[in-house]
């Protein structure tokens, strides 16, 4: 069975909530890394927490959720066990599968409501990552680059 990581900070609480239910009604075993409630939280904390539950073999797929997506998503690709991508869309959700091999989906619940974001969760879980001529691109993602 698929075990699925969830977190969010205080502003994406309520949608987490809300996909932790539907995951586990849906048959897929939840990890739900936080919070707990509605208190202000930061972002970066939880982001950091879904980074080491992938890193650790925790789960198979990550769905972090703040604002706008965008925060806890750059939190959680600070791990390089991750490639989370932020998406507002199913297309999104499917194209981040297919053609990044993406583990993550990055959700911001004041830019989507429910029904999107149930799209982008079904998208994302049921496309596999075609491989062919986006492997090479993808092996890219997963080395250390220095900047000058």
């Amino acid at each position: 069975m698929t075990i699925i990581a969830l977190a969010s900070d205080h502003a994406g609480f309520a949608l987490k909530a809300d996909l932790v239910r539907d995951l586990a009604a849906a048959g897929h075993d939840v990890l739900d890394l936080g919070p707990d409630g509605e208190a202000s939280v930061d972002y970066p904390d939880y982001g950091f927490k879904l980074g080491d539950a992938m890193a650790a073999g925790r789960a198979d797929f990550g769905i972090a959720i703040c604002g706008s997506g965008i925060g806890i998503s750059i939190a959680a690709n600070r791990n390089p066990a991750v490639r989370a991508a932020l998406c507002t869309s199913g297309l999104m959700a499917r194209l981040a599968r297919q053609h990044n091999d993406a583990n993550v989906l990055a959700l911001g619940s004041r830019i989507i409501g429910i029904e999107v974001a149930r799209d982008c969760v079904r998208e994302f879980l049921n496309t596999p990552f075609e491989g062919g001529r986006h492997a090479g691109r993808v092996a890219k993602l997963g080395q250390m680059k220095e900047f000058v």
